[in-house]
């Protein structure tokens, strides 16, 4: 789940390639201005702690306007999480586009996960912690995200296969499934377990995906 990055917002509200009019733009400034406080309370505060009343405040807009956007406070937070997943796409297509192997890229992803869970205040745990909740529960949201994580992963390992890093002894399925299995581990732990250590966990699982996925010595030399 693509929760780590759900605690900045997505700098592009709209439909790509689209060119929103005036009352769009409005609508879609409004939103992101209550999108903002929220997450500003939220870290302030908690997400249990912050009613919409407090939200509507700090945005400078009326409970009416917070309704018209956000039916509940619940719907808000999968919005945040929508948010953070846009934002991991594209640091997995960033990684995809530089000019490194396999390895460094799995060690650079893992990397940025633990530097977005480390940097966030404390409170924004607790935010994580309610949005794999929500997520955990909801199948519909549940699917969405593997199968978009599933595709971005998956794109790496392709990457890896056609520039000859990554090995051919194991379905690419199988490869792609284990980097997925251990980015949910990291931020299933980090969200349930007091003192979790993400930066030396995410180091390691970033240490052993390389490790299981680079080839052995007759395949680098084109044995079958």
């Amino acid at each position: 789940m693509a929760v780590a990055g759900s605690l900045k917002l997505a700098e592009n509200l709209g439909k790509p390639g689209e060119r929103p009019s005036r009352r769009q733009r409005r609508k879609l400034e409004m939103r992101a201005r209550i999108l903002e406080a929220a997450q500003d309370l939220f870290a302030e505060q908690g997400f249990g702690e912050t009613r919409v009343v407090d939200i509507c405040e700090r945005a400078d807009v009326a409970q009416k306007t917070f309704f018209n956007h956000f039916p509940t406070k619940l719907d808000m937070l999968r919005e945040i999480a929508h948010a953070g997943i846009e934002r991991l796409m594209v640091e997995i297509e960033g990684l995809r586009r530089a000019d490194t192997g396999t390895p460094e890229r799995i060690h650079r992803f893992f990397d940025t996960v633990a530097t977005h869970i480390s940097e966030a205040r404390p409170r924004n745990r607790e935010l994580l912690v309610e949005l794999v909740h929500l997520i955990s529960g909801d199948a519909a949201e549940r699917s969405e995200q593997v199968r978009r994580l599933h595709a971005a992963f998956r794109g790496i390992v392709e990457d890896g296969l056609a520039r000859g890093d990554v090995t051919r002894r194991h379905d690419p399925q199988a490869l792609t499934e284990m980097i997925l299995g251990a980015y949910y581990v990291l931020i299933f732990n980090y969200a349930n377990l007091d003192d979790f250590p993400v930066r030396a966990r995410s180091h390691a699982a970033a240490g052993i995906l390389a490790d299981a996925l680079a080839p052995r010595a007759e395949e680098r030399h084109g044995a079958t």
